[in-house]
């Protein structure tokens, strides 16, 4: 979850973001399941950057049940949301939160993983910050995140479009994101590797099956169409009339089937682990 605000300093709603958390968190699984065990037979150290409503810190408990987890974020309402998670874990484990914005976060204590799930395409230059972070793990700690890769997909590409049209222009110029939110796969893997690394860097496309009315239109207005929403908040009128607009043209490029609307959705996973040996 979004950890840093876009240039439009999008508001949040944890509960419309948590409407797909299944699609959401599958994602997480699946790159968890690619991470070993941090921490070397003690309690591990383990950060969550982007923690959002605490969702993806969760699980991450489950995965590690003695972990002292600290989930990051720097919107209010995600982490009023999030403190539900807070406190002991069955496993002996801790949960807790604080407000943290990534284009400026530098961890104060060793960590045995700093993880991310679905937030660095909300941090202009993260990579920048990619050094410092692998700096303050313990010796084999792991670094692992995943972010999406499909800005050039039509939903992005519509709602740029149409936020770039006359009647949009004024109010929304620059407040979306372009397709180099994200570097490419090979990008970050030679980076990850010139830090000192074994990188490890992959891309999976998943076809999520939404179910319901305006499917996508209903899953972009809890993550890629924040923006545009806070941008119009105090416009009502104007706000129906983009998600009008925007909808149709969705339906379009997704159409609905009898088993739900498909919508492919490309993610790029990174997980890199520092030598051993390292200071």
């Amino acid at each position: 979850m979004p950890s840093t605000p876009s240039p439009a300093s999008p508001t949040w709603d944890p509960n419309q973001y948590l409407r797909h958390a299944g699609h959401r968190n599958r994602a997480l699984t699946d790159l968890l399941a690619h991470v070993n065990a941090p921490g070397h037979g003690r309690p591990p150290r383990i950060a969550d950057l982007g923690c959002g409503p605490g969702n993806s810190t969760a699980l991450i408990a489950e995965r590690w049940p003695t972990a002292h987890i600290t989930g990051y974020d720097n919107s209010p309402d995600m982490l009023a949301r999030a403190a539900a998670h807070a406190g002991a874990t069955p496993g002996g484990g801790r949960v807790d939160f604080a407000t943290a914005d990534l284009t400026e976060w530098v961890p104060q204590e060793p960590y045995d993983l700093i993880l991310s799930n679905a937030t660095f395409q909300w941090v202009p230059g993260h990579t920048a910050s990619f050094a410092a972070w692998i700096s303050a793990l313990a010796p084999g700690g792991t670094f692992a995140f995943q972010v999406p890769a499909n800005f050039d997909a039509p939903s992005h590409a519509l709602m740029r479009d149409l936020a770039a049209a006359p009647r949009w222009r004024a109010r929304l110029a620059g407040s979306l994101r372009h397709t180099d939110a994200v570097p490419d796969p090979t990008a970050y893997l030679d980076l990850l590797a010139g830090l000192g690394c074994a990188a490890d860097v992959w891309e999976t496309t998943y076809l999520q099956v939404l179910p319901g009315e305006d499917a996508v239109l209903d899953w972009v207005k809890g993550t890629g169409l924040r923006p545009v929403l806070t941008a119009l908040a105090d416009d009502p009128r104007a706000t129906e009339d983009f998600l009008t607009e925007y909808g149709a043209l969705l339906r379009e490029a997704y159409p609905r089937r009898d088993h739900g609307t498909v919508f492919p959705f490309r993610r790029l996973f990174a997980v890199a682990r520092k030598d051993a040996g390292a200071a």
